[in-house]
């Protein structure tokens, strides 16, 4: 879970700063006996910080009691009447005769009512700055709290709590709908067994589950560290554990109608708010995805697959795709054969596997001692299948079924399991291993020693021709960037790292390609050629050969392999390899059988493959893959030349992101950065950047935008040139959103049969939002992917761009400066401004 919080406002100040600015309004935040609150009105915190009034959920006409933030929009927290809507605007709050808080409609029917029986008639109702609603009795006394019971958010002073012996829960209840604010089938709570987790439950079912609670942060939530979450904490009093969270920032956690936690931070120069993180973007997060002894791995496909050591229960089940029945162990532990003993022939004792990056099992156990003494406690008891240790908890075992384990790409746990002896290979095999990889690294660094002696005597001799001993060893593909020619290697990337990739020689990838033949070539892209080829193991690559004029400098080359080699996902293209030899600089990719995007939605022979439903999951993979760029790798990567050209897609039509020769790495704490060198495609930059030389992820977010737009019009956002108007695929989008006329934007290709005009319309918002001329109107990735997922209802509405005629550069033939390359890629130096 990555939170950026990076506002500087307070909560309060914020929310003081609105009240200010918003005019004259009510201040009233009591009811006292006697007083009618009707439809109209409205309580207001003594701090302005929430407001309690009637209201009607989007797409509903029926009228509610609820309690918002003080915001320029209705987020409601808490509903009274959420089983008992009023049907028109009739409705009165007040207190009762017996001093209990009651909602009545037009027929003085009590819908609502706050139950108190110790209620007194002289006691009043006040809307605190925390947010609750709360009954007073004449002497002050507390007799009833709105927070006391909540809704279906959790926000800042709120908690979730659990008493195991009496039963008493406080917990979260979603929306049926959301429209509809009545009891859904989903309910949040805090599970003290052992250590503190919080549950997702689906009608009684577990449906998600946070990992337990180690100090600081919940362990099953990746990315999820103190540093982001000072202000949670549990604590336990009088046999009741709580969950609280206390942030000075105006953040919530609502639970959806569909069973996902979003949290969501208010940023008050955009006015809306942005999701930060959400509790399940993959199956892999459903509670038990695969099973018993199953792990769920959201990089793969498919997604599930059994432990090491462990088979599916059922094959032909487990091979279509149902995983529920999970995996059985695929041979007996020592101790199970032996009956509890662990006497038996030396060597063959049961032992453990480490498995990295681990969302732990459910049911553990816990005992607080030390790392050391972890493994022989798990060993030495038969029934214990595996074990864990964290310093903020200690020691973690499972003596039940190994459920809701996942792996995760980055951060998580190790977790040790427990296996027979032959799961782990013999010790002799392992220790043969290590004497010949031993051999093989002295081998390799006495040869590395004498190719680079006569590589130094080679070069004072003049030769300018690498030695045949150096092609030899170039022709093996070998890591880092060794055997590079001298030249180059000496002028311009002495300090690249490259590690973990594979160099390819020149004469291998002439023979994969077929001396790159014509025949073999699979698209022309701005900086060269790109071939199919054809390793030696029978393997099809992708081999981007740059030109020698591309315009792609060797600084370009080597940032695209140093961002993509460090990079994974699913929507990302994996690089393989590259080749640097002499002018030559070459690209090896995973090779793509389906192409590029633009030649499916430009190429009217082909435009009707691409339906609407899976070019919106191409649409949602696209964002999901700058998503990743942007927040969830291990690198924050601004790539800066997003377009169809550069979407490719594999045997099943799914998105993936390449070309990161003109991609940006940002530190973790950067926004923001300026250059002379603009690099791009026009159409797709954003003004700032084409203008001014400034970029972020919202320059990012404008190129996707772009994008989007032309999946839905099937149309280069370039191709207006002759029409009339002259305006792009921007403006006329704008024309017509404005118009009221969205659907003429729709490409012809697509089947009425297959569109819903509220999934047209609502992409067209998403774009238009996305290609705002200033960059802090447009949202960034996490939410557009919420907004297209409807998790977002109400979408802010888009302004006029700025730029709605193309404006395309004239290139200075008397400005060195200026290259524009093929393909429509450019590159820009920017003089003084």
């Amino acid at each position: 879970m990555e939170f950026v919080c990076s506002m500087k406002r307070s909560f309060y100040f914020g929310l003081v700063l609105f009240s200010l600015c918003s005019g004259w309004c009510w201040a009233i935040d009591t009811i006292r006996p006697g007083q009618f609150f009707k439809d109209s009105d409205f309580l207001e915190s003594n701090g302005s910080a929430f407001r309690l009034g009637f209201f009607s959920p989007e797409g509903s006409t029926n009228r509610y009691v609820g309690i918002w933030y003080n915001l320029p929009r209705t987020d409601v927290i808490w509903v009274a009447n959420r089983e008992k809507p009023l049907t028109d605007s009739s409705g009165v709050l007040r207190l009762s005769e017996q001093g209990n808080v009651i909602l009545m409609n037009g027929q003085n029917e009590i819908l609502w009512s706050s139950n108190v029986s110790s209620s007194s008639a002289d006691s009043t109702v006040q809307l605190l700055d925390s947010g609750s609603l709360v009954l007073q009795g004449s002497d002050g006394s507390l007799l009833w709290q709105s927070i006391e019971h909540l809704g279906n958010t959790f926000f800042r002073k709120s908690s979730l709590s659990t008493n195991l012996k009496t039963g008493e829960k406080k917990y979260l209840t979603s929306w049926l709908t959301e429209s509809d604010p009545s009891y859904g089938n989903f309910t949040a709570t805090l599970v003290p067994l052992n250590m503190p987790e919080v549950f997702v439950w689906n009608n009684g079912v577990p449906y998600w589950r946070s990992g337990p609670w180690n100090g600081q942060y919940f362990m099953g939530v990746p990315f999820m560290t103190s540093t982001y979450l000072d202000g949670f904490s549990v604590a336990v009093q009088e046999g009741t554990t709580y969950l609280t969270f206390d942030y000075s920032y105006l953040i919530s956690f609502r639970l959806n109608s569909s069973g996902v936690f979003v949290a969501a931070q208010w940023n008050w120069d955009e006015g809306q708010w942005l999701n930060l993180w959400i509790s399940k973007t993959s199956d892999c997060d459903v509670y038990g995805k695969c099973g018993a002894f199953g792990s769920c791995n959201a990089e793969r496909d498919p997604i599930c697959s059994c432990l090491p050591g462990f088979v599916p229960k059922n094959a032909d089940e487990w091979s279509m795709g149902n995983w529920k029945n999970g995996c059985i162990r695929r041979s007996p532990l020592l101790c199970e054969r032996m009956n509890g003993s662990y006497v038996g022939k030396s060597g063959e004792e049961d032992g453990f596997l480490r498995l990295q990056m681990m969302k732990v099992p459910d049911f553990s156990q816990w005992k607080y001692i030390s790392e050391e003494d972890c493994r022989p406690l798990c060993f030495g008891n038969c029934s214990c299948l595996a074990y864990a240790f964290h310093s903020g908890i200690g020691c973690m075992t499972w003596s039940r079924e190994l459920v809701d384990i996942q792996k995760f790409s980055g951060d998580g746990t190790s977790l040790y399991l427990r296996v027979a002896h032959s799961e782990l290979g013999k010790k002799q095999d392992h220790k043969a291993t290590i004497v010949s990889v031993t051999v093989l690294g002295t081998v390799f660094i006495v040869g590395a020693l004498y190719f680079t002696l006569r590589w130094k005597i080679t070069r004072k001799r003049g030769r300018k021709r690498r030695s045949a001993s150096e092609v030899l060893l170039s022709d093996i593909c070998c890591p880092a960037a060794g055997f590079l020619d001298y030249d180059i290697y000496n002028k311009d990337i002495e300090h690249k790292k490259l590690e973990e990739v594979t160099m390819f020689s020149f004469e291998v990838l002439a023979r994969a390609t077929n001396n790159f033949d014509a025949a073999n070539k699979l698209g022309q892209g701005g900086f060269g050629p790109v071939y199919m080829g054809v390793s030696p193991d029978g393997k099809k690559l992708a081999v981007k050969r740059l030109s020698r004029n591309s315009g792609q400098g060797l600084k370009e080359f080597m940032n695209e392999v140093e961002v993509i080699s460090k990079l994974q996902h699913r929507n990302l293209v994996r690089l393989l390899g590259c080749c640097v030899e002499r002018d030559e600089k070459m690209l090896v990719y995973e090779y793509m059988p389906n192409r590029s995007l633009d030649a499916y939605i430009f190429d009217p022979s082909c435009r009707g493959i691409l339906q609407w439903r899976k070019r919106f999951e191409i649409i949602e993979g696209i964002g999901r893959g700058l998503l990743y760029l942007h927040r969830d790798s291990v690198l924050k990567i601004i790539h800066r030349d997003l377009k169809a050209s550069n979407i490719l897609l594999d045997e099943d039509l799914n998105p993936k992101i390449s070309d990161f020769g003109m991609a940006r790495i940002f530190k973790s704490n950067q926004n923001q950065a300026d250059t002379l060198r603009v690099v791009g495609t026009y159409g797709y930059m954003s003004p700032e950047y084409a203008m001014e030389g400034r970029f972020s992820d919202k320059s990012d977010v404008f190129s996707f935008g772009v994008l989007l737009l032309e999946i839905v019009g099937g149309r280069r956002n370039t191709s207006f040139y002759e029409d009339d108007g002259s305006l792009s695929l921007i403006g006329y989008a704008w024309k017509l959103w404005s118009e009221g006329s969205i659907e003429q934007l729709v490409d012809p290709a697509l089947s009425s049969s297959s569109t819903t005009p509220e999934d047209i319309i609502r992409c067209v918002h998403v774009g238009l939002l996305c290609v705002q001329d200033s960059a802090h109107e447009r949202p960034g990735v996490s939410t557009i992917l919420s907004m297209l997922s409807s998790e977002i209802v109400d979408l802010p509405p888009p302004k006029q761009p700025a730029f709605v005629e193309l404006q395309v550069p004239t290139p200075d033939p008397n400005n060195s400066a200026r290259i524009l390359s093929k393909n429509s890629v450019t590159i820009t130096d920017i003089g003084g401004r």
